[in-house]
């Protein structure tokens, strides 16, 4: 059976794993309707695959980064963190902090963002090609402490150090036993100068020895950390306290 022109097109660009060579037709119109050449017409289907697979490979970076649920810097809302610049927020966004293994730091009392802003940094880096793993202080440590028993913390500690940005949430909220401690300080250590971290906390950093417990441990950590840091100040009132207060009020008068 003798195939037509537009079967074998697909034929091909199925072995050769073109997804939008496959729904060529709708280009092919376009084409004929606007008069393109030969070369216009490839050129403007290689630019579709290309836009295509950036897309997809972003998709893939966004859920290889483990973040908890959507957030864009976009919807922000910087009118409750007085003693936070949103440019220093959008130059933090393209990524050239992370070009410079430098970290961040987000302190602030709960409620007023500092997640909201961690995902929404994240996710803007993952659209633009960098490798990023959210996970909480937390989470981490009992992943490593796991990984441990399991002889496997070499490798977990390999894909870590995969990551062009590692972002630790609530830094604060649990306190760590001796061994976590450890652990999460050698990931945290083995970063400096060779991977940028993003970090929220709630604590000031005089404060971090009440989780961590060791006081040198903590000492060293904070060095470690803060040099070469961005550090914003997102002390304010809670953003979800003030939304409880504003439907209270709205309910009020009903």
């Amino acid at each position: 059976m003798i195939s037509t022109p537009g079967q074998l097109i697909k034929i091909y660009a199925k072995q050769l794993k073109l997804p939008t060579f496959l729904r060529y037709e709708t280009t092919l119109r376009l084409a004929q309707e606007q008069g393109w050449g030969y070369e216009d017409f490839l050129v403007k289907l290689l630019a579709l695959e290309l836009e295509q697979r950036k897309e997809n490979q972003e998709k893939r970076r966004i859920r290889a980064a483990g973040f908890p649920y959507p957030k864009s810097l976009d919807s922000f809302d910087f009118s409750n963190l007085p003693k936070v610049d949103p440019a220093v927020v959008w130059q933090l966004a393209t990524g050239q902090f992370v070009n410079n293994r430098e970290n961040v730091i987000l302190v602030g009392n709960p409620g007023t963002g500092k997640t909201h802003l961690a995902i929404g940094l994240g996710m803007k880096l993952c659209s633009l090609g960098f490798r990023v793993k959210f996970i909480t202080a937390a989470g981490l440590a009992i992943t490593l402490h796991e990984a441990q028993e399991l002889t496997k913390l070499g490798r977990l500690q390999q894909q870590l150090a995969k990551a062009d940005l590692l972002i630790l949430d609530e830094l604060s909220y649990v306190s760590f036993n001796q061994a976590h401690a450890q652990l999460l300080f050698q990931v945290l250590s083995e970063r400096t100068e060779r991977g940028s971290v993003l970090i929220t906390t709630n604590l000031e950093f005089s404060k971090w020895t009440d989780f961590f417990g060791d006081p040198m441990l903590t000492a060293a950590l904070v060095d470690r950390l803060t040099y070469r840091s961005h550090i914003l100040n997102m002390n304010a009132e809670s953003y979800r306290l003030k939304q409880r207060r504003k439907e209270g009020g709205e309910a009020g008068k009903v």
